[in-house]
């Protein structure tokens, strides 16, 4: 059939080549539309069900990814200079387009009860304008008095300070984030020079933002570095410009088509379909190798260009497609996953890997028949004497020390069967960096300071009882539920890796000190919180006498229902008055749904990694049970417990980013088995016989193993840039057996069925090319290590090492697997 093909092809290449040109530019007007994507919440299932609690999070509270933060450590930010730059950066922030709001210590506010309406009211602690140096004094002494700060915008015992910038949700997900981020980034470099005070910046806008940015200057960088790598190798090859141009240009139309695929199925560039143009580079070539190295042979042999292109296309072209087959195969299973990032990256991978086999056989062909003959230096390298040197050592191992091999293999399994025992499953949000990378370092400093700033939430949800119980015992229920709630949150703040978590429960003791009019700490801290436990905020709100009506004088905001109306001295009038009527509402509204059923706690965290922060969450979840199972309420005198009272749920980017990390190493982990199976129908098919198939198997599983092995020794945990080689390698590297054993099959019937002699032809005419591609591709996978991404260079040097090692095992083990059981018969025995 290939051999009709081979005819077909050439008769018809000029009509093939203009379909494909025509296609070609097609595809490169849709590939300049290619965009960056910065969705990061994909590799979940839309139909998982944490998925659908953060996507209703999100719906009820907003976005909680959307804060970034600026911080410094400092002992003289309360000095004239430093604290006007530092209330000048705010604003400089606050007018950036794409920021919402902005909240440091220069705008922090206090709280009163205004003696002519009894309400409460906000008064910003720091004048806007006429700042002296007594002012800024007196404010801080103010600032330092207020607990709901502390942790919070500033930690007193190492003098950090964090200005939290809220982003627009809608700029997040749209380009203009950038030059946002830009502009935000130039104005704290600004007051950093200014001031001499070293800034850090973080939260996962800036991170996603600048990640995503560094993904597609790599994908130029890595697309350009593995062209040029490509052109030295084939120029050293053959010998021959043309040559070297014609698999070129073959791989960058490949690229073309890739960057099309991404357009035309609605994708954009992300951390993994990032990788597909530079592989459409380090895959494509070897097509370019094995058909030229094909119609070099051929044309020595008949010495006629139209006879070599046919034969070329005859014995190659079957090869070619099952090798990309079974390449696509490890790429493409990856669309049969949950995950969204896989999906893509798997789809687009596996159609244009594919889509190189018929760009290869359509313009090869076409190039070699208007090319001239290969002139004799551009065929020294069917001879190349290293080479082939290198072939009859492995014949002569392979022929006379089976054994020998056999044992290097099992010692080698065997002592990475040990080190696969070592593997663990680990991720961090930003373990990709480098450990000296800015964005790195300057996320430590606020897990030092403020113990993180990954966003986790909580959200409590409280079925409506009021009618059910009466306002008496309601107010009992609610109010011995947000001590309950303070007892979580101290709970939390006491471990080393929550920062201080807010919610409504903060805002009641901010009004407690406004009510109290007491300005020492401790006071004030001792009876907000005996006025919680002994039931006084429960007196204030039915009254005195016991009845459900609040106090004479008082009234209940609107969103904590608590009196907001006792006498509280005037504020200092020096202090500019802000935000006159509902001050506390807007402090607290967005911890506390509008139907008033579920409040929120929101609490940063580092980012301690997906190894510990699945045993931590279930902490968190033990301890909301524990503090939160029974809140017990009055109803007619007699006492009750219900633990069914509250749904509580662990949500937020944090646990998406877990869930996430966990969908991709088990999307994967079944990619492979999928990868493994079809691949092993697709040998089947192409051999037609069990025994090859094991043979096949053999070589490119142990690889695979030893990789394992070499993972666990030297502690390279499994995430889904590291469990992507193994899918992947076993696509790329099963091309050597096939190429192989499509060889050994075509000349077994030449050498009368004598597979010892077959096999030792086959070594030495198909090695050549086997090593000459092995090479190409990795050196195309070498310059992955250069990234500077911790995954992506992981991906790197752990796909060169299972494609070197399956190069040896399919030269040294696959022909005295196939020799197994039949030595004897062809040494005369």
């Amino acid at each position: 059939m290939w051999h009709f093909v081979g005819k077909w092809i050439y008769k018809l290449r000029f009509l093939l080549t203009a379909i494909l040109v025509l296609t070609t530019i097609f595809m490169a007007y849709k590939a300049k539309d290619v965009k960056l994507g910065y969705e990061f919440t994909r590799a979940i299932p839309t139909d998982n069900v944490k998925y659908k609690a953060y996507q209703a999070f999100r719906k009820k509270f907003g976005e909680d990814g959307n804060l970034m933060v600026v911080g410094i450590q400092t002992d003289s930010l309360f000095t004239l200079k430093n604290f006007t730059a530092y209330n000048q950066l705010q604003a400089k922030i606050k007018a950036v387009a794409g920021v919402e709001e902005v909240t440091s210590v220069t705008n922090a506010v206090n709280l009163y009860t205004n003696a002519e309406t009894g309400k409460l009211e906000s008064i910003k602690i720091f004048a806007d304008s006429n700042i002296t140096l007594d002012k800024i004094q007196a404010g801080k002494k103010t600032l330092t008095g207020l607990p709901i700060y502390k942790g919070l915008l500033f930690n007193p015992e190492t003098n950090a300070y964090i200005c939290g910038i809220k982003i627009n949700g809608d700029t997040l997900s749209r380009k203009s984030r950038e030059p946002m981020m830009a502009a935000i980034l130039s104005h704290v470099d600004s007051f950093e020079k200014q001031t001499g005070i070293i800034t850090h910046s973080s939260g996962l806008p800036l991170i996603r933002t600048q990640v995503a940015v560094r993904i597609q200057q790599e994908m130029r960088y890595f697309l350009v570095g593995s062209v040029l790598l490509a052109a030295v190798i084939l120029l050293l090859f053959f010998r021959s410009i043309s040559a070297m141009l014609l698999s070129l240009v073959v791989v960058i139309i490949g690229v073309i088509f890739s960057l099309a695929t991404l357009v035309l199925f609605g994708y954009n560039i992300s951390l993994l379909t990032a990788l597909i143009p530079p592989l459409m580079v380090v895959i494509g070539v070897p097509n370019c190798i094995y058909f030229l190295n094909k119609y070099h042979s051929a044309w020595l042999d008949k010495k006629d260009k139209k006879l070599a292109i046919e034969t070329m296309i005859s014995k190659m072209g079957v090869v070619t497609l099952f090798c990309n087959i079974t390449a696509a195969i490890g790429f493409a299973v990856f669309a049969f996953t949950k995950s969204e990032l896989l999906k893509e990256f798997g789809l687009v991978a596996g159609i244009n890997i594919m889509g190189l086999f018929f760009i290869s056989l359509i313009l090869i062909p076409f190039a070699l028949s208007i090319m001239s003959a290969p002139a004799a230096n551009q065929l020294r390298y069917l001879q190349n004497k290293t080479v082939t040197k290198l072939l009859l050592k492995m014949e002569h191992w392979v022929v006379n020390h089976p054994k020998y091999t056999t044992t290097a293999v099992a010692v080698f399994v065997a002592v990475a069967a040990f080190g696969i025992t070592k593997l663990k499953s680990q991720g961090f949000i930003v373990d990709d960096l480098p450990k000296n990378d800015k964005i790195y370092t300057d996320l430590k400093f606020f897990e030092q300071h403020f113990k993180g700033v990954m966003p986790l939430e909580i959200t409590i949800h409280v079925p409506k009882e009021k009618e059910k119980l009466g306002d008496k015992a309601w107010r009992q229920f609610v109010h011995k539920m947000i001590e309950k709630v303070a007892v979580l949150e101290d709970s939390l703040y006491a471990t080393s890796y929550f920062g201080k978590p807010t919610s409504l429960v903060d805002g009641i003791q901010f009004a407690y000190r406004a009510r109290s009019g007491n300005d020492t700490l401790q006071q004030l801290d001792k009876e907000a919180w005996t006025t919680i436990k002994t039931g006084i905020l429960q007196n204030g709100l039915t009254g005195t006498d016991g009845s459900t009506s609040p106090s004479a004088g008082t009234s209940l905001d609107p969103i904590t229902g608590m009196p907001i109306a006792a006498p509280a001295p005037a504020p200092n009038q020096s202090i500019d008055t802000i935000n006159k009527n509902g001050g506390l509402a807007k402090l607290l509204k967005s911890f506390i749904d509008s139907s008033k059923q579920e409040i929120r706690v929101t609490v940063p965290m580092a980012d301690v990694g997906t190894l510990k922060l699945n045993g931590i969450l279930k902490e968190v979840e033990h301890k909301i049970n524990r503090i939160l199972d029974s809140v017990i309420y009055i109803d007619n005198g007699i006492n009750k417990a219900d633990s069914t009272k509250f749904k509580v749920e662990l949500t937020g980017s944090t646990v998406t980013f877990l869930e996430g990390s966990k969908y991709l190493i088990d999307g994967l982990k079944e990619s492979i088995f999928w990868a493994f199976i079809l691949i092993a129908v697709s040998m089947v098919i192409l051999f037609k016989s069990f025994r090859i198939l094991i043979c096949s198997l053999i070589p490119n599983v142990l690889p695979l193993v030893i990789t394992a092995g070499v993972m666990g020794w030297a502690g390279v945990p499994l995430k889904p840039s590291t469990v992507l080689v193994f899918s992947m390698a076993l696509g790329i590297a099963i091309d050597i057996t096939i190429r192989f054993l499509v060889n050994y099959k075509q000349e077994l019937p030449n050498n009368n069925g004598n597979e010892l002699e077959t096999v030792k032809q086959t070594i030495n005419q198909t090695g050549l090319s086997i090593i000459y591609t092995s090479l190409v591709l990795i050196a195309g996978f070498v310059i992955f290590v250069f990234s500077n991404f911790g995954g992506t260079k992981a991906l790197g040097w752990l796909t060169t090492l299972t494609l070197f090692v399956a190069t040896l095992t399919n030269l040294l083990l696959l022909p005295v697997l196939l020799l197994i059981g039949r030595r004897k018969k062809w040494s005369g025995k």
